[in-house]
């Protein structure tokens, strides 16, 4: 359909009929995909944007209802900053301060109404969540609530709101929040948003994504607005994330001979599945090229990683890179930060410091997945008390 419509608006314009001109109406940014199908559209298309208004407008729309009521409003000027050129967020607020100073009807003489906006905010928005927070926890958890996890669509939702244009191009998104590219990253290339979203029927009212500009965005200045004014630390806490505060870049690193690479993989994926960050080699090549490979992995297996997962088969103590990565993480058996898996096949002893720490088994005689999901099982575990551990750090959450 975009491409019949690119198509059709090309022709109009080489027909150079002076009168003729194709609206659309519909979701933000929408002219962005189709100059996708059609890129000599791009210097033909103007965008009109809705509900944007200058704070001259919203003060004469405010001013208006001033003199309908004979009142001044002492927050006028705060409300006009608050609305975001919104008439209607402006006109919510402005009712709650009559409200609030039991203003129904026009005064005799000029009243000046001196009412708290921090007040009609916190009352504006419990009327908001009534009809809101649903939306919001569903896309904030994404198909399934993963506790344990990097809550990849909450930081989304976040960055969203944070936006002055109500939309975001999830690739500059990333690219101004790095710590977040693994998480959130992962999400948008494999699809996973875009299966969500058409399975979210419920979140069509609030957000739209378009999968081929990766572009998302919100309509409603009211969501927008709610989104706005959250407390995110608090609502993070009432969707269930343990925690939004990560000690390393990943959860887990795994370190592998590559023999093992088919276990490696489906332990990832497995991971993968439950939003925990992984790092495995295989997934960063495109990072790794024309990059020093012992500068880039070294700070991995040293810090960055929270936990390291050390798969000791039998190749294990054969290959170059395992030995330069084990030499990296060894120190890191003290703090309690490795966690080694054995193979049922592996002389005793081939790695002696891991004897002295509690590890998995796995077993070449018995169906491997299930004791692959056995194990993630019992990682996400181990994550998920690492997440509500005490801590004395500040929580640096997606946003204050």
């Amino acid at each position: 359909m975009k491409k019949i419509v690119a198509d059709y608006m090309k022709t109009l314009a080489d027909e150079e009929t002076p009168n003729s001109k194709l609206i659309l109406v519909g979701i933000n940014k929408a002219g962005d995909s189709l100059v996708k199908f059609a890129a000599d559209l791009n210097n033909r298309v103007d965008t009109i944007s809705l509900e944007t208004n200058s704070e001259a407008r919203v003060d004469e729309l405010i001013s208006k209802g001033e003199a309908a009521l004979n009142i001044k409003i002492n927050t006028k000027s705060q409300i006009i900053s608050d609305s975001h050129g919104s008439f209607h967020i402006a006109q919510m607020l402005c009712r709650e301060v009559c409200l609030s100073a039991i203003i129904l009807e026009r005064q005799e003489e000029v009243t000046h109404v001196a009412v708290s906006l921090e007040v009609v905010r916190e009352r504006v928005l419990e009327e908001l969540a009534r009809v809101f927070f649903d939306q919001a926890r569903h896309f904030a958890t994404g198909p399934r609530l993963r506790r344990e996890g990097r809550a990849p669509y909450l930081h989304i939702l976040n960055w969203l709101a944070q936006h002055e244009e109500w939309s975001i191009q999830l690739d500059q998104a990333l690219s101004s929040h790095p710590e977040q590219r693994g998480s959130v990253g992962q999400v948008i290339d494999k699809g996973y948003l875009d299966v969500f979203m058409k399975n979210s029927t419920n979140l069509d009212e609030v957000i739209h994504y378009d999968p081929i500009t990766r572009i998302l965005s919100i309509e409603d200045p009211k969501f927008i607005y709610y989104l706005r004014n959250l407390i995110w630390n608090k609502f993070s806490k009432q969707v269930g994330y343990l925690s939004t505060n990560f000690k390393g870049r990943y959860d887990f690193a795994l370190s592998f001979a590559g023999a093992d690479r088919s276990i490696a993989l489906e332990l990832d994926t497995l991971l993968s599945d439950l939003e925990i960050l992984v790092f495995y080699d295989k997934n960063e090549q495109h990072r790794i090229l024309a990059s020093n490979i012992e500068d880039y992995l070294a700070p991995i297996y040293r810090s960055e990683a929270e936990f390291i997962i050390v798969l000791l088969s039998k190749d294990y103590p054969l290959k170059i890179w395992t030995k330069f990565e084990s030499e990296q993480f060894k120190k890191r058996f003290g703090e309690n930060r490795v966690i080694p898996v054995w193979f049922s096949d592996s002389p005793p002893g081939m790695f002696d410091l891991s004897a002295e720490y509690g590890g998995f088994m796995i077993d070449h005689g018995k169906n491997i997945t299930d004791q692959l999901v056995e194990l993630r099982d019992t990682l996400a575990k181990k994550l998920a008390e690492s997440r509500i551990a005490p801590t004395t750090e500040v929580e640096e959450i997606v946003a204050s």
